[in-house]
């Protein structure tokens, strides 16, 4: 059996994978203390890599965005937190939660999802939903009788993102699970929330005055509220704007 061979051999015997076996020939280091280390650093950057798209690929993002094309000038910002502290996601280190309010189309889930990559690459676990779809998955689990492995993959997140909040109204049995999620978030995970509807309306997604009343309450305690003021992007890249310009 040849030197090769005989390390992937071994590699798979310590469950090491292959990689240190394709990256022998690629490393010149004369001192073998040194060669050693920078084989093993190689290993632990592959598998920091592989990490991180992990992260990405289990956190359901529809689409991948980040901060480098992202304009921060239409949003209104709280004392509490400014736009170099949200690129850092520090807040979601600190357990905080945003909540981004405003019009469709003014880059709420851009920001959202550039955060939730973010924290991807800093090793951390992100779940992204639509709310309406999170919803969804909550009753079919609960239906299946398997609301307590769903409740514990969600547990396991660093940051959970609900893009579209209020959207699509739910029943009954739907805002009580969701209620249930953010009730089981509060203080101990960071949550990000996208929506167009202002507080006072959120009576119309949950149809319970004294469930909506403990939401908001859970919610805005420890949050950042981020108002979007600019025009939707989508509607000011249009073909018919373009097309029939003002």
């Amino acid at each position: 059996m040849d030197t090769i061979k005989s390390v992937e051999a071994a590699c798979k015997e310590l469950r090491l994978g292959k990689n240190i076996s394709r990256n022998m020939k690629t490393i010149e280091e004369d001192d073998k203390e040194l060669y050693l280390l920078r084989l093993l650093e190689s290993e632990v950057a592959y598998r920091n890599e592989n990490r991180i798209k992990r992260n990405i690929k289990n956190a359901g993002f529809y689409t991948l965005k980040s901060f480098s094309d992202y304009v921060f000038d239409d949003i209104t910002f709280p004392d509490s937190i400014n736009k170099e502290e949200i690129s850092s996601v520090e807040f979601v280190k600190k357990k905080e939660n945003i909540i981004m309010y405003g019009n469709s189309g003014t880059g709420k889930t851009h920001l959202s999802i550039a955060i939730g990559i973010k924290c991807c690459n800093e090793n951390m676990k992100v779940g992204f939903y639509r709310t309406a779809g999170l919803v969804n998955r909550l009753i079919e689990a609960k239906e299946k009788n398997e609301l307590s492995k769903f409740l514990n993959k969600l547990s396991k997140l660093d940051l959970l993102i609900c893009d579209e909040w209020g959207y699509v109204p739910l029943n009954k049995e739907g805002g009580q699970l969701l209620f249930q999620v953010i009730s089981d978030f509060y203080e101990t995970k960071s949550l990000i929330i996208t929506t167009n509807l202002e507080f006072s309306k959120w009576i119309n997604i949950f149809y319970d005055k004294e469930m909506t009343a403990a939401m908001i309450d859970r919610l805005v305690h420890h949050s950042h509220l981020l108002i979007f003021n600019g025009e939707s992007w989508r509607i000011k890249h249009s073909l018919i704007k373009k097309k029939f310009p003002n």
